[in-house]
């Protein structure tokens, strides 16, 4: 299934109003009525990218990569329904479909420690997070930004010093470092490559916005801080940044060759 521009801008305005409307449970739903599971099945090279990067942009949440793991696995489970996932540290967790405090960082996100389950393909819900990552990573971007034109100082906007131009630069770079990482990504490692950029750059971003943000950038009461803990959360499920960056070297050692990743023209 392809769509035309046209159609394409009317679906991520309609998904970014309702994920700036509703979250958690009730954006589940709202995604079944917007056909999400179809969107899924039918067009996942458009639908992912865009879903995931909208639900970091927007600061929503909802138990979606539950659908993108479940859709590219071959255990016969319904999309819709929940699938234990690996987080760092050797624990499990199920992204539950349902309203309640998690027991992670981002108590708004219902995420729960669960014993081991079975392996799990996990390459589609790496991209997913991935472009979570770098729509959370653009969210903070753009606070960073913000403020940095608007704060003055000594009669000047914050943005015109270059420490803190390097600092915005830094993060950009990284962020699309990220995003064509991930656009490249089709096969297991290459998907473990991007969800490790994507991760890293996020936390890239948190560091540095904060810094751009100064004082008030470590308020908890900011909206930084929910995107700030939402990238942590996210780093941390399907393998952290620095666990997948582990994982890619030993895996290239035990092959003692680094694969060609992509074709560059």
């Amino acid at each position: 299934m392809s769509m035309h521009d046209d159609e394409l801008n009317l679906l991520t305005e309609t998904l970014r109003k309702t994920m700036l409307s509703v979250s958690g449970s009730k954006l589940d739903a709202a995604m079944t009525e917007l056909g999400w599971t179809e969107m899924l099945t039918e067009m996942p090279d458009v639908a992912v990218p865009l879903v995931f990067r909208l639900l970091g942009e927007t600061g929503a949440h909802a138990p979606l990569v539950n659908d993108v793991v479940l859709a590219d696995t071959a255990l016969s489970l319904p999309v819709g329904g929940t699938v234990a996932l690996p987080y760092s540290g050797e624990r499990w967790v199920l992204w539950e479909r349902s309203e309640g405090p998690g027991t992670t960082l981002d108590t708004d996100v219902p995420l729960r420690v669960v014993e081991a389950g079975d392996a799990v393909p996990l390459a589609a819900g790496r991209r997913a997070l991935g472009w979570w990552l770098v729509g959370t990573s653009r969210a903070m971007l753009d606070l960073a930004r913000t403020h940095a034109l608007n704060r003055m100082q000594f009669g000047k906007p914050v943005a015109s010093f270059q420490a803190v131009r390097h600092r915005l630069a830094e993060t950009l770079v990284a962020i699309e470092g990220a995003e064509a990482t991930l656009n490249t990504a089709t096969d297991d490692l290459g998907s473990l490559l991007a969800k490790a950029a994507a991760g890293k750059a996020a936390l890239t971003t948190a560091r540095h916005c904060q810094q751009v943000l100064g004082g008030i950038g470590f308020t908890a009461e900011h909206d930084l801080h929910r995107h700030v803990r939402r990238a942590m959360l996210l780093d941390g499920l399907l393998g952290s940044a620095r666990e997948l960056t582990r994982e890619a070297g030993a895996t290239i050692r035990t092959q003692g060759f680094a694969p060609r990743l992509t074709q560059l023209s």
